[in-house]
C-alpha cells in the first residue's frame, strides 16, 4: 500500500519581480521613494502651516499698528495718544514730520518684535510636532527591519523553525525577509540533516567497535592462548580503544557546536571536583598532585557536557606534565557576573605563538605532546566548543617556567 508524503511546509513568497534582473519595474514601491514622499510631503505641510501661521500674525500685527495710532489729529493739531511719541511743542512741519515718522517707525520695530517672538514660539511647536511625527512615521516605516532583528535574535537561539513571513508592498525590506526566510529553509535542512548523520554515524561506527573489542576480549581470556597470540590482541585492544575514543570525540564535539536549548543549574565546583575524582588515580600514577579551592559558581548549563570541559583540561593537565614533582591547581569562582574555571598545571614551556594551535582538532605542538596514551588530540576542540555552545569562552596562557593556565568563563 503506497504512502501519501508528508506536505513540504509552503516556501515564503517570492517578490514578483526577479532581483537579478537588471531591468526593474520603474513604479516598484522602493523604500526610497516611499521615503522621499512621506519626508517630502511632511516638510510641505509644515511648511504650508508656517506660512499661514506667519500670515495671520503678521495680518494681526499690521492690524493692531494701524488701528492704535501713537497720535491723533484734534481741531488741526497732532495730540500723542501715546508715552512713546513725543512732539514738539508749537513745531514746524519739517519738526512735525520727524516726530509722526519717529512714532510711526517706533511702533512698527514694537510690531515686528512682536512678530518675530510669536513666529519663534510658533517654529518651536512646529518643529516639535514635526520631530514626534516623524519619530512616529520612521518607527513604522523601520518596522519590518524590526521584526527581522528579533527573528534573527531567535533564530540565534537555535529556533530554526522560526520564519519572518513578512507582509506588505514588494520592496526592499519584503525582498530581505523573503531571502532571509530562504535561507533560513536551507539551514534548517542543512542542521537537520547533520544532526541525522551524526544519528547514524553514532550507530554505524560504534557497533564495528564494540563488536572488535568484544571479539578480542574474548581471545584474550583464553588462557591457553600463545603468548604472541595475547601481546597481539592486546595491541590490537589498545588500538580498537583508540579508535572508540576518536569516534566519540568526533561526535561530541558534532554535538557541542550547537546552541545549548535545555539548560539547568550545575554548580561549576561540582563539576571540577567530579573531574578530580575520574583523574585521580591517573595523577596519583603520574606522582602528580591536583590542589585548589573551588568557590560555588553556578551556571545555567548542561552538566554533562560542562563535565566534559573539566575532565578534558585535567586530562591534559596530568598527562603532559613533568616527570616529577608536579602539580595540577583547579579552583573555580563566581566574579562580575560570570563562573570561572581554572585549571593550572606545570609542564614542559609553551610558546606563547603555537597557544592557538591547541584548540585545533587534531594539531599538536611538538612529538612530546603526541604519544598515543595521550589522547587523540581533540580534548581542547571539544571543551571550546562547549564552552561557545554554553555563551562563554576558553583561554589558555602560557605559565611562567613551564605547563599551561586554561581559563574558562560562563555566564551565570
Amino acid at each position: 500500500m503506497a504512502t501519501t508524503p508528508a506536505p513540504h511546509p509552503q516556501a515564503p513568497p517570492k517578490p514578483t519581480w526577479d532581483p537579478r534582473d537588471p531591468v526593474r519595474p520603474l513604479l516598484r514601491p522602493t523604500i526610497r521613494i516611499r521615503l522621499t514622499l512621506l519626508y517630502g510631503g511632511m516638510f510641505l505641510i509644515a511648511g504650508i502651516l508656517l506660512l499661514s501661521i506667519i500670515y495671520l500674525f503678521t495680518a494681526q500685527a499690521l492690524s493692531d499698528s494701524t488701528s492704535q495710532l501713537p497720535f491723533k489729529v484734534v481741531n488741526g493739531t497732532v495730540q500723542p495718544t501715546s508715552s512713546i511719541c513725543q512732539l514738539p511743542v508749537n513745531p514746524t512741519g519739517d519738526q512735525l514730520n520727524d516726530a509722526v515718522t519717529l512714532c510711526l517707525r517706533h511702533q512698527s520695530d514694537r510690531a515686528l518684535d512682536d512678530l518675530l517672538r510669536r513666529s519663534l514660539f510658533a517654529l518651536l511647536g512646529l518643529s516639535i510636532i514635526a520631530f514626534a511625527f516623524g519619530y512616529a512615521m520612521a518607527g513604522r516605516v523601520l518596522s519590518p527591519l524590526g521584526r527581522i532583528t528579533r527573528t534573527a535574535r531567535q533564530v540565534a537561539g537555535s529556533d530554526l523553525s522560526r520564519r519572518i513571513e513578512l507582509d506588505g508592498p514588494d520592496d526592499e525590506l519584503k525582498e530581505l525577509a523573503d531571502t532571509f526566510d530562504e535561507m533560513l529553509d536551507r539551514l534548517e535542512r542543512a542542521f537537520t540533516a547533520q544532526q541525522r548523520f551524526v544519528a547514524n554515524a553514532s550507530h554505524e561506527l560504534r557497533t564495528p567497535l564494540a563488536i572488535n573489542r568484544t571479539l578480542l576480549e574474548v581471545h584474550l581470556s583464553d588462557p591457553g592462548a600463545p603468548v604472541e597470540l595475547q601481546q597481539l590482541g592486546k595491541t590490537l585492544l589498545a588500538t580498537n580503544e583508540r579508535s572508540e575514543q576518536l569516534v566519540e570525540g568526533l561526535l561530541l564535539l558534532a554535538r557541542s557546536d550547537n546552541q545549548i536549548i535545555e539548560r539547568k543549574p550545575v554548580d561549576l565546583a561540582e563539576v571540577a571536583e567530579r573531574g578530580v575524582d575520574q583523574v585521580h588515580a591517573e595523577a596519583e600514577a603520574k606522582g602528580v598532585e591536583i590542589r585548589g579551592e573551588r568557590a560555588p559558581a553556578v551556571v545555567q548549563g548542561n552538566g554533562v557536557l560542562l563535565e566534559r570541559i573539566a575532565l578534558n583540561l585535567l586530562q591534559n593537565a596530568v598527562r603532559y606534565n613533568v616527570p616529577e614533582g608536579g602539580w595540577v591547581e583547579v579552583t573555580t569562582e563566581a566574579k562580575d557576573g560570570q563562573a570561572v574555571l581554572v585549571v593550572s598545571n606545570t609542564g614542559p614551556v609553551v610558546p606563547a605563538y603555537e597557544i592557538d594551535n591547541l584548540f585545533e582538532p587534531f594539531r599538536r605542538l611538538r612529538q612530546e605532546r603526541t604519544g598515543s596514551d595521550k589522547g587523540v588530540g581533540l580534548g581542547l576542540s571539544i571543551a571550546r566548543s562547549v564552552a561557545r555552545a554554553h555563551g562563554g569562552r576558553i583561554i589558555a596562557e602560557p605559565r611562567e617556567g613551564g605547563g599551561l593556565v586554561m581559563r574558562v568563563t560562563l555566564p551565570i
